[in-house]
């Protein structure tokens, strides 16, 4: 029950707030790290000591902050570890294809140096991570689905193995509108298309995948460059 510091409950309070409040402590301090899921309903529901309505309430409110999401059959992922609306002034929206463009630069700048970083200092744990992560990106695209969610974790993961919280803050600030998936999707039509554009992206990020897992930090850098210049120059030809 300590292993994630979980403090006895207050009885006289709302159970399922305190509950949430808990969890979204546990997830701020990456004991359950971006892109994991959270122990099953049945084990909160010990851990916890209450129904499994309580724990449902509290992983609503969590939803609702954008910190997890639920699928079923899978259980609830982080999706990030602090509130997506806890600086809204400070949100990056994402209409146009300038504004695509803007981020997208902003990527290229940072990201190659994170993936050979990443190569360099990744472990274990960052490991298992980074193939679980790409392997449900590669499940999300055989469902038919834009992937948007599983894109971002791969990335941020990738962050979180150069152990450098300072670059884990970055995409912290990020949500799937980092991935405009969907704008080039408004544009090209046909899911033949939809499925072509999403293989290139997968074999791109099996090129950084294994360059990072080679601990192989130069081509780490090249592969992340090549996938989102490649990503650029889609999207620059729309403008």
């Amino acid at each position: 029950m300590n292993s994630l510091g979980i403090k006895p409950l207050v009885h006289g309070g709302s159970l399922s707030r305190q509950v949430s409040q808990q969890l979204e402590s546990i997830i701020a301090r990456q004991e359950i790290p971006v892109g994991d899921k959270l122990p099953p309903e049945g084990a909160l529901c010990d851990m916890f000591g209450v129904s499994r309505t309580v724990i449902r309430e509290a992983i609503t409110h969590l939803k609702s902050q954008g910190l997890v999401e639920t699928r079923r059959g899978i259980g609830t992922r982080v999706l990030r570890s602090v509130p997506e609306h806890k600086n809204p002034e400070k949100k990056i929206q994402l209409s146009t294809i300038e504004d695509i463009l803007n981020i997208l630069e902003l990527r290229l700048t940072i990201e190659p140096e994170v993936a050979a970083l990443a190569a360099s200092r990744h472990d274990e744990q960052d490991k298992q991570r980074l193939v679980e992560l790409h392997q449900k990106f590669l499940q999300a695209c055989k469902q038919t689905t834009q992937a948007r969610d599983e894109d971002l974790a791969f990335h941020a993961a990738i962050a979180q193995a150069t152990h450098n919280p300072a670059f884990v803050t970055i995409y912290e600030q990020w949500d799937v509108g980092a991935i405009p998936r969907a704008k080039l999707m408004s544009v090209e039509s046909g899911s033949q298309t939809t499925y072509q554009y999403l293989e290139k992206v997968s074999q791109e990020h099996a090129d950084i995948l294994e360059a990072i897992l080679a601990r192989d930090s130069k081509a780490a850098n090249a592969a992340m460059y090549q996938h989102l210049n490649r990503a650029y120059k889609t999207y620059y030809s729309y403008k």
